[in-house]
């Protein structure tokens, strides 16, 4: 009898010693740590409890403090695996050693691969490499204080439905760098669509540079207040969308049927939509009636609507095939088999829209795919009706992920100190209307985020902001050109950094640009330079401005391709900026004036013409404003 009561005793206490013991979920199966570097391995146990930590063949033990926070710094480690991670009683399996990415910001990292999918179909559908990782950090804000981890679902194998939702820039990265050392890759996605930089940054830093929006994230510490708020919005949503129902004579009237009459709604171009309100809150419905023949009828086919402002419910032959809630994604709807028939079918879009007039993004496809080569186009001409305005919905402004801190706390913090090789930065989007001061946040950032992971030669890739909106013939002072001089000086001012420039990957209407894979190649040389000593060109940077022999000489730090380049604005003792001709040649640009006080180049918000290229045309003349030496 007393064996059996020690044995039960022993079982217990074995059982309950493994309940002490935890690590935060990016220890998890399949994980990458960063070769090279010393690994940190930390996590909480029962206060003063001690700890073994053992990696393959290498062990290493602690004591938790009183706190229950313990950590060990495992021996620096060759690319290799798999191996097992073990922490007291708990295994990790499958763990590689190789190189591993931090890619953060705003929603141009959170682009996933879905939304780039028609960029890149072949490509995506063939890919499937386990030597490739990917973690996705949820998205958490925290307003209190820093957590102690993340939330995520952990490591994925990259392949295409585990990348689908993950994002495409460091999807690309991932193969990019995997192709060039052959070693496992690790991409680990923090970021938040929308978010200013001000979000990633620390309170302590945060009280230096606005203590005024410090104080702001305190007033939202308290959590009942916040939960009443998003139950308010969501009660002022739902309010609002079943008046729009009832009251939208559309929906009573099933203005979606094949069979409806709709010979009396005006015919409209989707470009030109006779709506005269610019605050067009309610629904608008259009109609198009297409003909599909007998080889067509009854088969599967995907329907692209290109991108639609706002909201958007879409139907074929009264069957609801896809919507949509914002105007960013690109809409891609799938016609089940058998919904189209031979002869008259017919497309009706109900367009939801919050604030703002119903609106097609032009340069998008509208097309019936039935396969890569039969397509049908969707034309431009619609039937269209209004369906029922109504105010704009009330709400609660609160973007508690908008405050300061609340990202560094709910989403950077605790993922460090695993060891990284550098960081990809890609945000600025949501700081143009203040960007004089974004050089100074972005150094800030950077300097912060090196110190939390304990790595003062972090090296970061900064992605410029691409070219976006109107172009315009006139000099404009665009708040985007001014922000991306801000991220081209903080890149500039510290060694450990380089600029990914993207001026010429970007679409007029399209504040997401899908050629992913082509910045991340762009940050992958950054990496190649500041991680593994090449000297790769980057994108030509100016070195100096000066007048000589009557004319203003721009230096540059690198051959261009010879001749006339379009983009250059000059600025006399007045200030007024004035576009003006120059002519490359060698690492020089020539502007035939002597007056010029400043010069700058690809300076607004989509300088189209802008056409500077870099020896061998593969990289465009980085966007700048330079003070000429006299």
């Amino acid at each position: 009898m007393r064996r059996i009561i020690l044995l039960v005793f022993c079982l217990l206490s074995a059982a309950y010693a493994s309940a002490k013991v935890s690590l935060p979920v990016i220890f998890s199966d399949g994980m990458v740590l960063q070769r090279g570097q010393l690994i940190p391995v930390w996590g909480w146990a029962e206060p003063n409890e001690t700890v073994k930590v053992t990696l393959g063949r290498k062990s290493m033990t602690t004591v938790a403090d009183t706190g229950g926070n313990w950590r060990v710094d495992m021996p620096k480690m060759k690319a290799g695996g798999p191996y097992e991670l073990h922490a007291g009683d708990i295994v990790i399996k499958d763990v590689m050693i190789g190189d591993v990415w931090l890619c953060s910001g705003q929603s141009n990292i959170d682009t996933d691969i879905e939304r780039v999918y028609p960029q890149y179909p072949a490509e995506i559908d063939a890919d499937a490499n386990a030597m490739i990782r990917l973690f996705r950090v949820d998205n958490v804000a925290e307003t209190h204080q820093p957590l102690r981890d993340v939330k995520s679902s952990g490591w994925k194998k990259l392949d295409k439905e585990n990348a689908w939702h993950f994002s495409a820039l460091g999807y690309f990265l991932g193969k990019r760098m995997h192709n060039t050392t052959g070693v496992a890759q690790g991409v680990i996605q923090s970021s938040w669509g929308g978010t200013p930089i001000e979000a990633w940054l620390p309170a302590d830093s945060m009280l230096i540079y606005n203590p005024k929006a410090v104080s702001e994230t305190e007033f939202f510490q308290d959590d009942k207040l916040v939960s009443d708020i998003n139950s308010l919005n969501n009660r002022l949503n739902n309010r609002w969308h079943a008046m729009l129902n009832a009251k939208d004579p559309g929906v009573q009237g099933n203005w979606t049927s094949l069979s409806f009459d709709d010979s009396a709604w005006q015919k409209a171009n989707q470009y030109r939509l006779p709506i005269s309100d610019y605050r067009f809150c309610g629904s608008y419905w259009l109609r198009q009636h297409i003909h599909v023949d007998k080889a067509h009828a009854g088969k599967p086919a995907l329907m692209r609507l290109g991108m639609l402002y706002d909201a958007d419910y879409t139907f074929v032959n009264g069957q609801e095939v896809g919507r949509t809630y914002y105007q960013y994604p690109p809409r891609r709807y799938n016609i089940p088999a058998g919904l189209l028939r031979e002869g008259d079918n017919v497309i009706t879009v109900r367009f939801v829209n919050k604030n703002g007039r119903p609106s097609f993004a032009k340069d998008k496809p509208y097309q019936i795919e039935f396969s890569d080569t039969d397509i049908q186009p969707v034309g431009a001409e619609w039937l269209v009706h209004p369906g029922v305005q109504l105010p704009s919905q009330p709400s609660i402004s609160m973007g508690i992920q908008n405050l300061s801190s609340v990202l560094w706390n709910g989403m950077l913090k605790p993922l460090a100190p695993y060891s990284l090789s550098g960081v990809v930065w890609y945000q600025g989007e949501t700081n143009t209307g203040r960007p004089l001061e974004y050089e100074a946040l972005l150094g800030c950032l950077m300097h912060s985020w090196r110190e939390l992971w304990q790595q003062p030669e972090l090296p970061f890739a900064i992605v410029q902001l691409a070219n976006y909106m109107a172009p315009s013939a006139s000099p404009q002072n665009s708040g985007w050109a001014q922000l991306r001089e801000g991220q081209r000086q903080a890149a500039g001012n510290d060694a450990r950094a380089g600029l990914a420039v993207a001026i010429d990957l970007g679409e007029e209407v399209d504040i997401h640009p899908l050629k992913k894979k082509e910045v991340a190649e762009r940050c992958a040389l950054v990496f190649d330079n500041l991680v593994y000593g090449k000297k790769k060109l980057l994108a030509p940077e100016p070195v100096a401005a000066s007048v000589s022999d009557g004319s203003t000489v721009i230096t540059f730090d690198q051959p261009l391709r010879k001749g006339s380049v379009t983009g250059f604005e000059v600025a006399g003792a007045d200030g007024k900026y004035r576009n003006t001709p120059a002519v490359a040649d060698g690492n020089t640009v020539t502007i035939m004036s002597a007056e010029a006080f400043s010069v700058r180049y690809a300076w607004k918000d989509n300088p189209a013409e802008a056409d500077g290229r870099s020896l061998d045309g593969s990289m465009p003349i980085t966007p700048f404003q330079l003070k000429v030496t006299k």
